[in-house]
């Protein structure tokens, strides 16, 4: 198992015009997601990705840790320069993507948990975090940040062994990240074409969602919260929860737990 990406092979794997065409590779950052933002600001093309073998602060979604260790998964954030419009679309052609790209590379069969999560079974192997730069209402640059349990062993990471999983775990198999890697930005640059020309994208994400039909509790910025059970996705991304008293919210973002679970 290759403790370093091999950036040659990723290149020679890749199907893409622009994303994944041009690449930062740091052996160890705080996080992508702050190496890409500079990269954005200095005007890295569209497409551009930064990867790292190792996160010395990865985070996820709601402020929570992502653990990092060096040589064996793939972190990376990818940069794109989207419209306002397609910037609501990124939240679900990014967990598309990965789980297309495992099934496509494993032959796995992920789901997605609302919004963005990657399972396989019920264990989390995948997290996205999408963050934009906006000047007004025009879109300088979004940021998707992606994190794939590969080849981890999640049983020597107390915190998270009881919810995490890896594709080497569930295959059985030591995984090539850099076949994982290129199938994920071939996946992001196809359904990112369908978007801008005007396709719907989200009918294959929305068959994937394991949470609709289920009792859910959605926390959001600030703790509020919504509860009721998950109906129904927008093609945008959002959920639609009828609760209890027969009314519908629809929630663009936030932190899903099954009732029994909360």
């Amino acid at each position: 198992m290759s403790k370093t990406l091999d950036l040659d092979r990723l290149q020679s794997l890749l199907d893409t015009n622009y994303v994944g065409r041009s690449v930062t590779y740091r052996d160890s950052v705080d996080t992508t997601m702050s190496v890409a933002a500079e990269e954005a600001g200095a005007g890295a093309p569209d497409g551009a990705v930064v990867v790292a073998e190792e996160q010395t602060a990865g985070r996820g979604r709601m402020g929570r840790s992502w653990v990092s260790p060096p040589g064996v998964n793939l972190y990376f954030t990818l940069i794109l320069r989207p419209t306002l419009e397609q910037l609501r679309y990124l939240a679900v052609i990014a967990p598309l993507a990965v789980s297309l790209a495992i099934e496509e590379t494993t032959g796995l069969m992920p789901r997605i948990k609302w919004p963005n999560d990657v399972l396989i079974g019920d264990r989390k192997v995948c997290g996205v975090l999408v963050e934009t730069n906006l000047t007004g209402d025009e879109v300088q640059n979004a940021l998707i940040g992606i994190g794939i349990n590969v080849n981890l062993n999640v049983m020597l990471h107390e915190e998270i062994r009881e919810i995490a999983t890896s594709l080497r775990a569930e295959s059985g198999e030591v995984v090539a990240r850099e076949e994982v890697l290129a199938a994920t930005l071939n996946h992001i640059e196809e359904l990112y074409k369908r978007l801008r020309s005007g396709e719907a994208v989200s009918v294959a994400w929305k068959q994937r969602l394991e949470t609709l039909g289920k009792h859910v509790k959605v926390t959001i910025a600030g703790g509020e919260s919504q509860e009721g059970v998950a109906v129904d996705a927008d093609s945008d991304g959002s959920l639609i929860i009828r609760r209890d008293d027969g009314s519908h919210v629809r929630v663009e973002a936030g932190e899903v737990t099954l009732r029994d679970e909360a």
